[in-house]
């Protein structure tokens, strides 16, 4: 029988060690089972994880094998090839979906009740690709989505209006990519709406600041990657928020990517909308009201993820 409070990690690179870090951390487990090719790293991580446990609330951690995930009620996958120089992003896919298949076919052996948190990108095709091949429902099957990607819109948008963040309420959505998108339609700050607060304070809301802000997001993990060369402290506590989400049953709205079927005019594809998550997993997807632009822009970035999905299955 799983356990909500056992989770696993798959892939202990920089975004895995650092969501283990963060899910220790969280009080939200009492077992986190480290699992990577190099078990030699899984056992370090696991080691400087455990020596500041006593500052926290107990959890084991330790380094583990597929077996171990056996009674883990969520396992989060951040394995995944990264991209070699000269190739091309359908050729990265096709390796990733066999290092997929694998690491799917070594869950599914031992473990068929767990739901799964993908981080590894592309996430929105990664995360198509375990629904697909491990069969089960896809509210079980969930991609980390736009969930960092609206936590920068918020950080952003809270700077730009010198105002708390955690009163900041906007999404992006689609792709967790270059073809997100800002629903600026129904963006607030505590009920007021946007153009309203911006009205009201002197702020900017011109269509320039708001697509400086926009792109700034979208662009983020390029910056930071130029900067420092990875990114994973933002992810890492966005995996922690999900996982909060889902163990403390809370029926939260985060924009996470998860199977598709009938919302706005979109099938068949995994993307990030806003979604209520909680013990079960996915609980519903919500069809949250877009402006006809704002809904064209997502047709279009489901359009970008269906292709990419088709070549790759051709």
């Amino acid at each position: 029988m799983v356990s909500i409070q056992k989770c696993g990690v798959i892939g202990v690179g920089f975004v895995g060690a650092t969501s283990a870090f963060t899910l220790a951390t969280s009080g939200l487990f009492s077992e986190i089972t480290l699992v990577d090719m190099n078990q030699k790293k899984a056992e370090g991580e696991a080691a400087d994880i455990n020596h500041g446990i006593s500052f926290v609330r107990p959890c084991r951690v330790h380094a583990g094998s597929y077996a171990d995930l056996a009674e883990c009620g969520l396992i989060v996958i951040a394995a995944g090839a990264n991209q070699k120089p000269g190739e091309t992003r359908v050729e990265l896919l096709g390796r990733n979906q066999a290092i997929m298949q694998s690491i799917i076919g070594e869950i599914m052996a031992v473990n068929r009740h767990a739901i799964l948190l993908i981080v590894s990108n592309p996430v929105d095709v990664l995360t198509y690709m375990v629904q697909k091949i491990s069969g089960l429902p896809a509210g079980r099957v969930i991609g980390s989505g736009t969930v960092l990607d609206t936590s920068r819109l918020k950080y952003l948008l809270g700077q730009h209006l010198s105002v708390d963040m955690r009163n900041v309420h906007a999404f992006i959505i689609g792709e967790h990519g270059d073809s997100e998108l800002a629903v600026w339609s129904s963006a607030n700050i505590s009920g007021v709406d946007l153009a309203d607060y911006c009205r009201i304070t002197g702020k900017d809301y011109s269509f320039g600041a708001m697509q400086r802000i926009y792109e700034n997001v979208r662009d983020a993990a390029y910056s930071i990657i130029e900067g420092k060369g990875a990114t994973y402290y933002g992810i890492g506590m966005a995996v922690r928020r999900i996982a909060e989400a889902i163990v403390r049953d809370e029926h939260s709205v985060l924009p996470v990517s998860s199977l598709i079927s009938g919302h706005y005019g979109v099938d068949g594809l995994c993307l990030g909308l806003p979604s209520v998550v909680g013990r079960s997993g996915v609980e519903s997807v919500l069809d949250i009201p877009l402006s006809p632009d704002e809904l064209s822009q997502l047709q279009s970035s489901a359009i970008k993820l269906k292709s990419l999905i088709t070549e790759l299955e051709s």
